[in-house]
């Protein structure tokens, strides 16, 4: 017989769990593993100087989330935290966006703009994705590192800078620089303080943990009641490999939180997310959306009835008030009930009891 562990009360206990963890917790750092303990040690240890930091980590593992941790712990925590990754911006546009550019400086540049270092000044400027940033573009970032100071494109006055610079990559810089993909000389200057995130993998002991803090700030978002994770549940989770790791599991948890009908968790198919190979990609459909359908699905088993015990709102463990407000944002009718009810039999009523 399956059982089930109680979490009637999953928030409050999730909140006293990761309280203990303060102030990681505040940054969505969950789990008291060795290895997350290890890298707790490491940033406490870091953020209290201005070393440049380089962390590591397979991607899903939290790299911004330690760079953000290491910012609230710095002296510079009054300061801007300002994020960049440097995969999100055109290559011939990265150098304005990390420097700024005055007016005319190119075509379309209709105005000056301060750049992601002016922006960070006296506070900590986050490089995500450092491994991708163009090899033409190294040795100038290189140059605000070793001098404190740069120019925006199109001027010749130089800026004085005073940023705390923390690099992030999922790529093995090493073999980057091996193969004369980034400059050595960089490479030194970030690498003066890594940080080696574990995978979720390596951290198995912190997956209950997580969990239980992703039902619960997934549920109270959704405006759910999730009482109960049963073992068979946990035990499928716990199995997994995670390869997206972090990330992954906190996706998985949303989709099982939105699909789960009553009060205990339903867990999908965890592979469900993933393309197989030589398969067209699905179009990607919004999360409004998917709660759309979800809704559609279950009014269409209760022959559109909303409340009493057997209603929607019971089965997707919603007060009848919250399902009739997400139906009236979501544009939910009794017509499109009719619509999804199409293949039923013709004595199904065409409308929804309230």
């Amino acid at each position: 017989m399956t059982t089930t562990r109680d979490t009637s009360a999953i928030a409050e206990e999730t909140a006293e769990e990761t309280a203990c963890a303060d102030p990681a917790s505040i940054h969505g750092i969950v789990g008291g593993s060795l290895a997350l303990r290890r890298v707790l040690r490491l940033v406490e240890s870091v953020a209290t100087t201005d070393a440049a930091v380089l962390i590591r980590g397979e991607t899903g593992t939290g790299k911004e989330l330690i760079a953000g941790l290491i910012h609230t712990l710095s002296a510079r925590r009054a300061r801007p935290f300002v994020k960049f990754n440097c995969t999100a911006i055109p290559a011939g546009l990265l150098e304005s966006e990390l420097f700024g550019h005055e007016r005319g400086a190119f075509t379309g540049a209709i105005a000056r703009r301060i750049g992601r270092f002016e922006l960070a000044h006296g506070g900590t400027l986050l490089l995500d994705e450092i491994g991708d940033l163009p090899l033409d573009l190294q040795p100038k970032l290189l140059r605000v590192l070793e001098e404190q100071e740069f120019e925006r494109v199109g001027s010749a006055q130089t800026i004085r800078s005073d940023v705390r610079v923390i690099a992030a990559t999922n790529r093995p810089l090493e073999e980057l620089v091996e193969a004369g993909e980034f400059r050595a000389d960089l490479y030194y200057r970030l690498n003066v303080f890594p940080i080696d995130l574990p995978a979720l993998r390596e951290r198995p002991e912190d997956i209950p943990l997580l969990v239980r803090h992703f039902v619960a700030h997934h549920a109270r978002s959704l405006g759910r009641r999730i009482e109960s994770i049963p073992s068979d549940v946990m035990e499928k989770l716990l199995r997994y490999p995670w390869p997206g790791n972090v990330r992954e599991l906190q996706h998985a948890i949303h989709r099982a939180v939105i699909l789960s009908r009553g009060a205990s968790l339903q867990l999908p198919p965890l592979d469900a997310g993933m393309r197989i190979a030589g398969m067209p990609a699905p179009q990607a459909e919004t999360f409004d959306d998917a709660v759309r359908d979800h809704i559609l699905e279950v009014l269409r088993e209760t022959n559109g009835v909303v409340a009493g015990p057997r209603g929607a709102a019971a089965r997707l463990g919603l007060k009848r008030s919250t399902l009739l407000s997400k139906m009236e944002k979501l544009g939910i009718g009794a017509g499109d009930v009719t619509t999804a009810r199409m293949q039923r039999p013709a004595h199904s009523a065409p409308s929804i009891a309230l």
